[in-house]
């Protein structure tokens, strides 16, 4: 009980953290949304999966997995530093993981976490019943009402995290006599002001469950969502963090009529619903089926600008840096005595007040009344980025055990996804009018031409608030599984085979008939066609004394996302070429030693992935547009070593540690075309992308833990260790055609054997964290059970450890155009390719935890 209660609390306290950093060019929803065992039935208290004759390795008998979830996730841990669209996410068998990007957030079950304890967490070589296991493993979540625990559990916390203050309430109701069981969860989350300042949350969280049970039958509904409001942090450059003396300071906030404002709001809502049907035909066949139905409502707000000066308060033209080369000694025109002047006055200015280093909202509407009084459009406007997502599924498996030794399961999945994208006007921030034209593409475009309108079909149309502006699309897609796997126990070995046939179909539906591409903007594209599969081998062999190898193999082919099938969804039908499905290589190796004292796991894997498809969006500073880039025929390994091992010291002592040294990198150059929102254009390069390693993820991480839990008292402590931490590596700084540019400028970027010196990938700086728990579970009368925990994540403040962050996607100089030819006109004082943006951990932050159990 007391582990339980142990573990229970840990979660809830890392759950926030998965709300806590945003990164600016690519949403991530946090740090435990990315990691694959967040919560595992050994975690949770289950026992042991062991038999007389057979070991397998799993879930519940391997120390590392056990423990990398929780112990890694404040800096966002990835297992094996995979993308979260390999680990697969079920509840009651029914897919969760969305068909656009193929992940699922974490989110959508936050406040409600006691029902995430009752799972099936299985290895990407562990064989389940629900599915054949995804690359990074794969969790089914049973929400059936049978099995929330029965009784009543009321849960007060209070944090310095991403809330300050939790209540919980859960009921259970048990299995009736007549076969009812029902279930209910309500959970609530708040802060005005959460760790980060400018930032505040409020989350309310809901579980209802019904069960049936009639014979050899049960019905079940179950339904859960979890509406939220969030202000955001941005991400920001070392030079930032100094002028604020704070690692965790935020551009994303100033004042209007002297309160606080975030310009980054995100509202997140996914009610969700899923109905299961068990069916025990016999003794040793089980049908079960599931319908999934989910409405996900995201909106993120962003400020953004029309002829005037970027906003932000950390834009660069704002630092310091921008006024002198801090960088370069032998610059001698950006280390002038006015350049130096400039520098002193800007580091004076920003430092001298915190409103210098943020946001002034009141500015922003004088200058839009200003605007207003001629007639121009809004100067400064609050926009909104939406994605809602219709998402059915219907999942149905049939068990059936063979023999005492031998089982089968055979399974299929139906699913469609119709995601709505578009774009709305938030707030004119007091400006009259706006309209809807594309101003990036002016001065390549007349004005007033049909290349420069959003929309044809309303050209130069007026936006108010509330209006769809910029961009409306849908992405329909679908898909089809059809799946089997077999077990046998033979002897000491256990085996399984595994494999799966799948039907993906990708469909763009424009609703704004864009004038770039007036032909084939508006309406439905062809439909893009994928038939994919594979299979996988797994095995244990017991070769006794405690002593268990593991052996799997796969190898798969896989769609690709619709979120990479079009090369600028924001404006054509165009699908990227060269789009194909993932080849996937799977493999790994394992031992286990298992005594009474001591439990030892060691796993290597090797991963190959070819055919590759990324595709990103980000504003290019350099020629005043967007740009949408897609990169193809990406190759990737992804290989390590992981081990953990624990010693029972004694009957309520546990020393244990963990770890895993491992590589994930793009192993050849990959295929580039990219298109600016300035011109209707496309571009196809090569980009220089070899070695660059997959980003916002520790690739060495270590941990000792101290353990001791006796008489209802239990006590952790434990020293992690993160090193070799990647950002997310620009595309654009090493493009061929990037680099012959910049060739012209600085000879050093070809090297003498006549290649190119391709730009380093940044890195943010590891450390040592320390972290602990304390905690004591009372008995009292009526069989009422009270237990009292405190958390404490980064006990020593350690403030300097990056979690991750992004290189900005600029050149260090400008350009001119001479005879057709590109050359570098200016090198310019500010770095951007020393100035990447970070993220930083929290500094010493805890959770107070009260649950009462009735």
């Amino acid at each position: 009980m007391q582990k339980m209660l142990k573990i229970a609390a840990f979660a809830l306290c890392y759950s926030p953290l998965a709300f806590a950093q945003e990164i600016d060019s690519l949403e991530q929803t946090g740090a435990l949304d990315d990691a694959v065992f967040t919560f595992t039935e050994a975690q949770l208290g289950e026992d042991d999966d062991m038999s007389q004759n057979v070991t397998i390795l799993s879930s519940n008998t391997n120390v590392y997995a056990n423990e990398v979830g929780f112990t890694f996730s404040p800096v966002r841990f990835r297992f094996r530093a995979l993308n979260q669209k390999y680990n697969d996410i079920y509840v009651n068998g029914a897919l969760m993981n969305d068909l656009e990007s193929g992940q699922f957030r974490y989110s959508n079950v936050g406040g409600i976490n006691n029902l995430t304890r009752n799972v099936d967490t299985t290895l990407p070589f562990e064989d389940n019943s629900f599915s054949m296991t995804g690359l990074g493993g794969s969790n089914n979540y049973n929400f059936r009402a049978s099995q929330v625990a029965q009784g009543h559990k009321l849960s007060l916390s209070g944090a310095n995290r991403n809330y300050v203050a939790r209540a919980m309430y859960t009921y259970g109701s048990g299995i009736s006599k007549d076969g009812w069981a029902f279930a209910a969860s309500l959970g609530y989350r708040w802060a005005s002001r959460g760790y980060v300042e400018g930032t505040f949350y409020n989350s309310l969280s809901y579980y209802l469950g019904v069960q049936k049970i009639s014979g050899d039958h049960s019905f079940s509904l179950s339904t859960w969502g979890n509406p939220t409001e969030r202000a955001s942090q941005g991400a920001g450059t070392d030079e930032s963090y100094w002028l604020a003396n704070n690692y965790q300071y935020n551009p994303y906030w100033g004042y209007q009529n002297g309160k606080v404002r975030n310009s980054r709001i995100i509202n997140d809502f996914a009610p969700s619903a899923v109905l299961t049907w068990d069916w025990n035909i016999d003794s040793k066949t089980r049908l079960i089926t599931s319908l999934h139905g989910k409405y996900s409502k995201y909106k993120s707000t962003k400020l953004n600008y029309n002829n005037a000066d970027n906003p932000q308060p950390d834009y660069w033209k704002n630092l310091p840096s921008s006024y002198y080369d801090v960088w370069d000694e032998d610059d001698l025109n950006n280390r002038t005595e006015q350049g130096l002047a400039d520098f002193n006055a800007a580091y004076e200015y920003l430092t001298g007040s915190k409103e210098a280093r943020q946001i002034n909202w009141d500015r922003l509407y004088a200058a839009n009344r200003n605007a207003a009084a001629q007639g121009a459009d809004a100067m400064y406007y609050v926009q909104a980025r939406h994605n809602d997502n219709l998402y059915l599924t219907l999942s149905s498996t049939l068990h059936k055990q063979l023999t005492t030794k031998s089982h089968a399961n055979i399974g299929v999945m139906l699913g469609s996804n119709t995601g709505k994208h578009y774009q709305t006007m938030d707030d004119l921030l007091g400006a009259n009018v706006f309209h809807n034209v594309n101003t990036y593409a002016l001065g390549n475009y007349a004005e007033g031409s049909n290349e420069v309108m959003y929309d044809l079909n309303n050209p130069n149309g007026v936006v108010k608030e509330g209006d769809r502006f910029g961009y409306d699309y849908n992405l329909l897609a679908r898909r089809g599984v059809l799946w089997a796997n077999y077990s046998e126990n033979f002897g000491p070995l256990h085996y399984s085979v595994s494999g799966k046939i799948n039907y993906d179909g990708m469909q763009r539906d424009g609703k704004m008939k864009n004038g770039m591409f007036a032909e084939y903007s508006y309406g439905k594209s062809k439909t893009a066609h994928f038939v994919s599969g594979g299979g996988k081998f797994n095995s244990n062999l017991n070769l006794g004394g405690g002593n268990t190898i593991l052996l799997g193999i796969g190898y798969e082919h896989r769609a690709p996302q619709i979120t990479t099938a079009f090369v600028s969804p924001e404006m054509n039908n165009d699908f990227v070429t060269n789009l194909h499905n993932e080849r996937i290589f799977s493999s790994e190796i394992g031992y286990q030693f298992m005594n009474s004292l001591l439990h030892v796991n060691i796993n290597a894997y090797y991963n190959y992935l070819s055919h590759v498809t990324e595709w990103q969006n980000f504003y290019f500073d350099d020629i005043n547009s967007f740009s949408y880039v897609s990169m193809t025929d990406i190759k990737k390994r992804y290989y390590g070593v992981e081990a953990g091992v624990t010693v029972k010291v004694s009957s309520s002592f546990n020393i244990q540690a963990i770890g895993t040294i491992s590589e994930a990198e793009n192993i050849n150059n990959a295929k580039v075309r990219y298109m600016n929102s300035t011109k209707a254009i496309y571009t196809d390069d090569i980009v220089m992308n070899k070695g660059m390693h997959e980003a916002s993820t520790p690739l060495t991480a270590g941990s000792i833990i101290l353990d001791y839990h006796a008489n209802g008292w239990f006590i952790d402590l434990k020293g992690n260790y993160y090193d070799r931490i990647y950002l997310s590596y620009s595309p654009s700084y090493r493009y061929v055609g990037t680099l012959t540019t910049m060739a012209t400028g600085d000879p050093n970027i070809v090297n003498n054997d006549g290649t190119f010196n391709v730009p380093e990938q940044s890195k943010g700086k590891g450390g040592f964290m320390l972290d602990g728990s304390l905690g004591k579970t009372l008995r009292l009368k009526k069989g009422k059970q009270l237990s009292i925990n405190l958390s404490l994540t980064n006990i020593l403040n350690n403030i300097k450890i990056c979690t991750g962050g992004y290189e900005q996607s600029r050149s260090d100089y400008t350009v001119k155009d001479e005879n057709g030819q590109t050359t570098v006109n200016n090198v310019r004082a500010y770095k951007f390719s020393l100035n990447p943006k970070k993220y930083y951990a929290y500094g010493i932050n805890g959770m107070l935890n009260l649950t009462l159990r009735f």
